[in-house]
């Protein structure tokens, strides 16, 4: 019987990326739906769960996509709705890769520099990534801060992460880079998680700063999030700092996602969402 991954997106097309690592992951078929929303995905979970036996409902799983990550968790909390007693499958969240790329992020930070008690400042995060790496660094004991160009922005994705994993960030506004570059003065840590092809600081706004442990930029494309660093960074040293880069990243977010598709396939009970990817995440690096 083949393996079966139901890929439900929120945005009108199904994300390419997702299905080629669905793929990748070990599905022998991949269904995509786009345009899901929690009022229709219903019955393409029934379909899901009812069409094969207790010993068989492993080989079909679903996975979750699109851009937005709060649509995102109200998707998985109405697919996960639609289970009761054996009728249920594996499902995994990824909006817009941002578990997988926050916990590989955060696993390779957490193991280059302890966090515990360190001042994490997570750059334009109230993206899918940056909402979900604030989340890990404060749940690994770090004190973080979030940066928005938009002060109430930063303050609802703070309430976010509040209401999910009970951390509260600080919320900052800084709408330029050199406000940005205010905002990392004292940090040990910080995170770049803007929108790809945008520059939050430019070399010149970190390399002084003596107290920053570590650096690391989620954009490959260019201009790089944060000047001064290469894509392919990979705790290399950097102005005395160590320093990762997107694809630094990116090598184990991949690995990571195809990791998780193989995982849904071995039994028909899990719910991988930030946590249990994160800590998939730590026994990678």
């Amino acid at each position: 019987m083949k393996r079966l991954l139901l890929l439900l997106d929120s945005d009108p097309m199904p994300n390419s990326y997702d299905i080629i690592v669905g793929y990748d992951g070990g599905a022998d078929h991949i269904v995509s739906y786009g345009g899901i929303t929690p009022d229709n995905v219903g019955a393409l979970i029934d379909g899901a769960v009812f069409t094969r036996g207790p010993s068989e409902k492993k080989r079909t799983a679903v996975f979750i996509g699109g851009a937005n990550m709060a649509t995102g968790e109200e998707l998985l909390a109405a697919v996960t709705k639609r289970f009761f007693g054996n009728f249920r499958v594996s499902v995994m969240l990824d909006s817009n890769g941002s578990n997988t790329t926050a916990a590989a992020g955060v696993a390779q930070i957490a193991k280059a520099v302890p966090l515990a008690g360190k001042k994490v400042v997570v750059l334009a995060g109230t993206g899918p990534v940056g909402l979900r790496a604030a989340a890990l660094f404060a749940k690994g004991g770090a004190q973080v801060s979030l940066t928005s160009r938009d002060k109430q922005r930063a303050a609802a994705a703070c309430q976010l992460i509040q209401t999910r994993f009970g951390a509260s960030p600080i919320p900052l506004a800084a709408v330029d880079n050199d406000a940005r570059g205010a905002t990392i003065r004292g940090a040990d840590i910080v995170f770049a998680a803007g929108a790809i092809g945008v520059e939050l600081l430019e070399e010149r706004h970190w390399r002084d700063e003596w107290n920053i442990e570590l650096i690391a930029d989620c954009n490959a494309a260019p201009p790089l999030g944060v000047g001064g660093i290469d894509a392919t960074d990979k705790g290399n040293t950097r102005q005395q700092k160590l320093a990762f880069g997107a694809l630094g990243i990116g090598g184990l977010k991949l690995k990571l996602h195809r990791a998780c598709i193989a995982q849904l396939f071995q039994s028909p009970d899990q719910v991988l969402d930030a946590e249990e990817i994160y800590a998939l995440a730590k026994t990678m690096t």
